[in-house]
């Protein structure tokens, strides 16, 4: 039987050589465990992947009496019947407009489909010209080349800068940093659609295919929300150029901010939308891409085909978890729960970290919530990145038996350090105090440590 700690000669390939890491064995509820038999929370759902929890019987039945039906067909031969429910049942919650579904096996693959569907569908229509991608600085859309190329994670674009295709990046929507002392929230909206309106002029407007945006920012900057109005502003803006607007919802998505698609709280519906990790929870790798009925209608009377695909395109086993996911979510009310925990957690949240000299903002929304670390909180001061303040927190956070998903590079891709939360839909008020204890214990503990000359 392993140890809780991986094998000093692993033959895994993991992440980041030379670390031991523990071996998880068993998973209910919010809760994971070791092989040692040590209970950690999930407040992060992994990367905002769990959203039912772990070990959910209705998904883990489903997936079981699918295996016994039938495991894989591949799509150019047949469709099945729970890839055809599991799209009619993403439609009919689906923004405005939107009439099919492109199934994929993650959020990197559902990006990739949308860039290659959007160059093609203005191929298909007749305006070949149209080249360009515009997106935002401080976003992270996915690490396959197209998905790295949009992002604007600098860290993880650096090394690989010369194979990725040149995309145009604008400003994000980043109010704790970036809105002026006396400029309204919708003030400072209206800026940076004026600024991503300069950009396509710049650009030449018949010559950009599509603005690619994360609804609420995850990983890279932790939850920034939009600013009231922006994407309002996108929205027209990219239509009074016939420019397609690509929503990345792939981490904020399938009711993490308290409804199914985060841009329904915006008010806008995309022309192309890419979910994955809460469509799934995890069960099943998984991800879609949600299209407008007119870029569908396009390719029918063009070329009749999407010149992309993979081999694991619509798998019945992962459309039958996703499926008995979003039943879940329906039946047991748990976007309406997500909002009201999710208010339990900014509560929390405000209360342990509001007055922190070392917590400069608290934002997100629903179950998507992320505090921003500071070294001088009136100055807005970053800690300086050689400390490594974000995997310092990660450490001691698994030390207390929590789990969140800590991020370096917040503000520029090197300064910077934040925590995101994204605990599943079920967590309860009792866990959520446990979680915001752990975390206090743990950033405490850790600006500690870099007081004291430790690190």
């Amino acid at each position: 039987m392993l140890c809780a700690m991986t094998r000093a000669m692993t033959r895994v390939f993991h992440r980041t050589l030379g670390r031991t890491l523990p071996v998880a064995v068993s998973g209910s509820g919010v809760t994971l465990r070791d092989a040692d038999g040590k209970a950690y929370i999930d407040a992060s759902g992994g990367a905002a992947v769990s959203c039912l929890g772990h070990g959910h019987p209705d998904v883990v039945a489903a997936m079981h009496a699918q295996i016994d039906k039938l495991s894989y067909a591949h799509t150019s031969f047949f469709t099945t019947e729970v890839a055809e429910e599991l799209a009619d049942t993403l439609v009919a919650g689906a923004p405005d407009g939107i009439g099919q579904v492109y199934f994929v096996s993650g959020g990197s693959e559902a990006i990739e489909a949308a860039l290659k569907m959007a160059r093609q569908y203005f191929v298909e229509i007749g305006q070949p010209e149209r080249r360009h991608f515009v997106a935002r600085r401080q976003s992270y859309h996915g690490n396959t080349l197209g998905a790295l190329a949009v992002g604007g994670n600098a860290w993880r674009r650096a090394q690989f800068a010369p194979l990725l295709i040149d995309v145009a990046h604008v400003s994000p929507c980043y109010e704790y940093r970036d809105r002026g002392p006396d400029e309204t929230p919708e003030a400072y909206g209206r800026r940076l659609v004026t600024e991503l309106a300069v950009e396509i002029e710049r650009l030449g407007p018949r010559n950009v295919i599509a603005f690619v945006a994360e609804t609420v920012v995850g990983a890279t900057s932790g939850a920034l929300t939009p600013a009231p109005g922006y994407f309002r502003g996108v929205r027209e803006l990219c239509d009074r150029h016939g420019i397609l607007l690509i929503l990345d919802e792939v981490m904020c998505g399938m009711g993490r901010t308290g409804t199914l698609h985060a841009c329904e709280q915006e008010g806008i519906s995309p022309d192309l939308l890419t979910i994955a990790k809460g469509l799934g929870g995890g069960y099943q790798p998984i991800g879609a891409l949600l299209v407008q009925q007119r870029i569908v209608d396009a390719f029918a009377r063009g070329s009749g085909f999407f010149q992309h695909g993979h081999t694991y395109l619509g798998h019945a086993v992962a459309c039958a978890a996703a499926l008995a996911v979003q039943r879940v979510i329906t039946r047991d009310r748990l976007l309406e729960a997500c909002t009201r925990r999710g208010e339990d957690l900014r509560a929390s949240l405000t209360q342990r970290f509001g007055a922190h000299p070392h917590v400069g903002d608290i934002r997100g929304r629903g179950l998507f919530m992320a505090i921003e670390l500071v070294a001088d909180r009136a100055a807005k001061t970053p800690f300086e990145a050689k400390l490594k303040l974000h995997a310092r927190v990660k450490q001691e956070a698994m030390a207390r038996g929590l789990m969140v998903y800590p991020m370096g590079g917040t503000i520029d891709g090197r300064l910077g350090d934040h925590v995101l939360l994204a605990p599943p839909y079920i967590v309860t008020t009792q866990e959520i105090g446990q979680i915001v204890d752990r975390l206090g214990e743990a950033v405490d503990a850790s600006i500690a440590a870099l007081a004291g000359g430790s690190h």
